[in-house]
């Protein structure tokens, strides 16, 4: 469990600038007919002109630098130079950089041209769910407190959130202790103190919560088939508000 203060928490921002860079460029060159791994491309080559390293390359076998997930997809989508974007598709994006000896992480959803109502909602639910639940991690209040900010928004728009992921510790390692879960009870679990790095990162379907691994052991995907959103920022308690690395 890392509590980042001083000149670490300014290495800790510069890893989370990067990660910023990194999903801005891609948000911006997403569009119909690019393929997964041309989003990977540009989030890479981003992350490497900056002097750091791909988080994710590599780690625990994973095959890329950064995790492209469509539609049905929740989380850890590996790029493709066959799988191209289509008009209406959800595309998530999650980055990883690795420099001074510190990670940041984040995750964005972007909506490609037009996608129906429900579905653009979804992506506005995960991100006010995600912002709700970094409202809440200020000190003295508990992991639960995130968990059910995010839970009670998700839940009251008629989505779901997933249970099998959670959001993590972070500092010199990518993933550290506590777990972060995005649902939960009030006022229950580890309490937050100052200057402790997490990321924040609800995953919320359409349908129901419940996901299942493809055959290349890596992509999770919708039990139901459902549409999936992700949004992740890393972030430090501290104060009455924390501080967002990734923002």
């Amino acid at each position: 469990m890392g509590i980042i203060t001083g000149g670490d928490l300014e290495l800790m921002r510069e890893s989370g600038r990067i990660v910023r860079r990194s999903l801005d460029e891609m948000k911006s060159f997403i569009k119909p007919g690019v393929t997964t791994r041309e989003i990977e491309d540009v989030g890479r080559k981003v992350i490497e002109a900056e002097g750091a390293t791909p988080s994710f390359l590599g780690y625990n076998g994973y095959p890329a630098a950064i995790c492209v997930s469509i539609n049905n997809e929740v989380v850890h989508g590996i790029p493709s130079r066959s799988r191209r974007v289509m008009d209406g598709d959800l595309v998530s994006i999650d980055a990883g950089a690795f420099k001074n000896g510190f990670h940041g992480d984040a995750a964005d959803t972007v909506v490609v041209g037009i996608a129906d109502h429900r579905a653009m909602l979804l992506v506005r639910t995960v991100y006010e769910a995600r912002d709700l639940g970094i409202e809440a991690a200020i000190p003295g209040n508990t992991l639960g407190d995130i968990g059910s900010a995010i839970q009670d928004h998700v839940e009251a728009q008629g989505f779901s959130v997933v249970r099998a992921l959670v959001g993590h510790g972070i500092g010199r390692k990518l993933h550290e202790p506590p777990q972060v879960p995005n649902f939960g009870r009030s006022g229950k679990g580890m309490k937050l103190t100052e200057g402790l790095a997490i990321a924040i990162e609800p995953m919320i379907n359409i349908g129901g919560y419940r996901v299942s691994t493809l055959h290349d052991n890596w992509t999770i995907v919708t039990a139901d088939g459902s549409l999936s959103a992700h949004a992740e920022h890393s972030i430090v308690v501290r104060g009455e508000k924390p501080l967002i690395l990734t923002a």
